[in-house]
């Protein structure tokens, strides 16, 4: 049976909570609070990123501009190019999933983008994993009322939403694929550098 942890995973330098309901974030390692100031992202920036750190790079350019406003997050990603929302949407839900489960996901304010997670993993060319991410929320959206019966804001509630989750199967899924997402994301930025360069907001997707 899965149990997220009980301590915060961090993916990156740090973490902020905003409300998700009646309760908090639980265990949410996929925000992360930019700089006050970013270099500008340009082609050469791109190009001379190494391959291990570039997926982060474009996930922290983009969360640069986030608003204050949470409630704000959904629209303002959707007003950026594809290929940002893209990232954006992946790393998400691959930190949410990656720490507590497809349960977790759903839980957090990650979930609002569920819906949107299969088009931005087939657009990387992650088509496995669009399947699978799916099915999860078909699962999801078929079951929520046995899956959130629990979840009354408290860690506790959270916690006890775990047992007997119809979810679980396809965490062990998620866990298991050996689609290279990693490596599908690079070479997705890399052939549509243009769209992910700071001033630059409208740029067509090669193929």
């Amino acid at each position: 049976m899965y149990k997220p942890f009980v301590l915060l995973l961090a993916l990156v330098t740090s973490i902020t909570f905003n409300a998700c309901n009646a309760g908090t974030e639980i265990n949410s390692s996929t925000v992360i609070k930019a700089p006050k100031e970013l270099e500008p992202l340009t082609i050469e920036k791109i190009n001379q990123t190494p391959d291990s750190s570039l997926v982060f790079l474009m996930f922290e350019h983009i969360s640069h501009g986030l608003p204050a406003d949470p409630d704000q997050e959904l629209a303002y990603i959707l007003s950026l190019p594809k290929p940002q929302q893209a990232i954006y949407i992946i790393w998400l839900l691959e930190g949410e999933v990656n720490n507590g489960g497809f349960n977790q996901y759903y839980y957090n304010s990650s979930g609002q983008f569920a819906r949107l997670a299969p088009d931005a993993l087939k657009l990387v060319g992650a088509t496995q994993f669009a399947a699978l991410t799916q099915a999860a929320n078909e699962m999801y959206t078929k079951e929520k009322q046995r899956i959130t019966k629990h979840q009354d804001g408290t860690s506790e509630g959270f916690s006890k939403s775990y047992d007997n989750n119809p979810l679980d199967k396809f965490d062990d899924q998620f866990y298991k694929l050996k689609e290279p997402l990693g490596e599908l994301q690079i070479t997705f930025i890399r052939n549509n550098k243009e769209a992910f360069v700071t001033q630059h907001h409208s740029a067509a997707i090669r193929n």
